[in-house]
């Protein structure tokens, strides 16, 4: 049945495949011209193309990963002395951790201090500060050591 389509066919067929191979040709001289005529066009964007690449892969390599996550642990004291008179102490409406703040106040601890026994931000310690301060009717780390001693907060 294939023999007698194809023998039906025969010229018809020959001709497209003529056809089609004639098309191929026209094609890949068109493509050649079209190469031969742009080329120096085609290689600066191919140089191009490849230090563009390049560059990428540089840089990659160059910032990798820097960023490396160290988990320290360590031992935390607490240093804080219990006030000796708590009636004195709760006048001022304190919350604990502005009692904590209040305490190393009158250690005589630096804000950095602070954040670093309490492991707070230097922002929060200056909050809770400035809390210790309203709270207490003063405006000075002299001022709160007065009152804490005047009151017996703590003793010395």
């Amino acid at each position: 049945m294939i023999k007698n389509i194809f023998d039906r066919y025969s010229q018809l067929l020959f001709y497209g495949f003529c056809l089609s191979i004639l098309l191929f040709l026209l094609k890949w001289l068109e493509w050649k011209f079209l190469i031969i005529d742009n080329s120096l066009d085609i290689y600066i964007g191919l140089i191009a193309l490849f230090f563009t690449m390049l560059g990428v892969w540089v840089a990659k390599q160059l910032t990798g990963q820097k960023v490396k996550t160290i988990i320290v642990e360590k031992t935390v004291e607490r240093t804080i002395h219990e006030p000796t008179d708590a009636i004195a102490m709760e006048q001022f409406n304190l919350t604990p951790r502005e009692r904590d703040v209040l305490m190393l106040i009158l250690l005589g601890k630096s804000n950095m201090e602070i954040a670093e026994q309490l492991f707070l931000s230097i922002s929060t310690v200056k909050t809770h500060v400035s809390n210790v301060f309203v709270k207490m009717e003063v405006k000075s780390r002299t001022q709160v050591m007065e009152k804490a001693k005047r009151l017996r907060i703590m003793a010395y």
